[in-house]
């Protein structure tokens, strides 16, 4: 597996890859959030590390990091339970020095796939970032 930074020309590819997998994964959302955070996502692309992530040259997923905070990782719903996002996380963390995510409460298989991985619920918001009524859990990567 390899990643690529992904630059401005890829806005496009990392939207699409992010509506495959959001249809696929987040059920809870409303149709009218889930179209208005489509429009809005693009604006942090530039504030992250944003990396695209290939498994021979098949572009499966993308991340976006901040600091040592995981802010997004989505893949292509096809491309699921083969590793890869376990893969993909492993080298954020002993890489990119990741040790923090944030996970909508009600995306059940993300919220058990970062509690696999080595992160615990330090704390729960009612509502996300934009004020909307998606409850969020703050994970941290447990201390060994």
């Amino acid at each position: 597996m390899k990643w690529e930074k992904a630059a401005e020309k890829d806005y496009i590819s990392l939207i699409q890859l992010w509506e495959k997998s959001v249809l696929a994964t987040h059920h809870f959302l409303d149709k009218a959030d889930r179209e208005a955070i489509k429009t809005e996502i693009p604006a942090y692309f530039p504030q992250l590390d944003m990396k695209m992530w290939y498994q021979n040259d098949r572009f499966i997923g993308f991340s976006g990091v901040n600091e040592k905070h995981l802010e997004m990782l989505f893949l292509d719903p096809r491309e699921t339970g083969y590793g890869f996002g376990s893969n993909i996380l492993t080298s954020l963390i002993e890489n990119d020095g990741i040790n923090s995510v944030d996970v909508n409460e009600d995306n059940k298989q993300a919220a058990d796939f970062y509690l696999k991985n080595g992160f615990q619920v330090i704390s729960k918001s009612k509502q996300d970032d934009q004020g909307r009524n998606y409850p969020i859990l703050h994970l941290a990567l447990k201390k060994l």
